[in-house]
């Protein structure tokens, strides 16, 4: 699935600009992580329409980038993460960083997860069905 990473200036209000654009654009949010330093801030969202929230914020002068990610389900009790992660480590795919997502399936929490081998990531998680999250998924409201 598709990830939006913004670069965003730390000062106050950027982050509230950034999101009115998403705002005025009906762009709805699934997930969202935000890491800072002292000059700026990346802000990384899944959105339900990633390919218009590009633009939008592109159009507003705004720096962004897409990058590809994976959303995968995990148990939603403990030792969920850690089994998930497992499959990863053995088929030694390096995990970049990751945050939470808002899934809907019952019993199960999701993760967003940016992997150095995107494929070998699906296929490993298809191997231990393992399901994971889409874009197709964001957009159905």
């Amino acid at each position: 699935m598709k990830q939006l990473s913004v670069f965003v200036e730390n000062k106050v209000g950027r982050l509230s600009a950034v999101l009115e654009v998403l705002k005025d654009n009906d762009i709805d949010i699934s997930a969202l992580s935000l890491a800072d330093t002292s000059e700026y801030g990346i802000l990384r969202l899944v959105v339900d329409k990633p390919d218009e929230a590009l633009k939008a914020l592109r159009e507003s002068g705004v720096m962004v980038k897409c990058t590809e990610v994976i959303a995968a389900a995990m148990d939603d009790a403990p030792g969920g993460l850690a089994k998930l992660l497992s499959v990863l480590s053995e088929a030694n795919v390096a995990i970049e960083y990751m945050y939470a997502f808002i899934g809907k399936a019952e019993g199960k929490a999701w993760t967003v997860l940016r992997v150095d081998d995107v494929d070998m990531a699906t296929e490993v998680f298809k191997k231990h069905s393992i399901a994971m999250h889409d874009d197709h998924d964001n957009y159905r409201r």
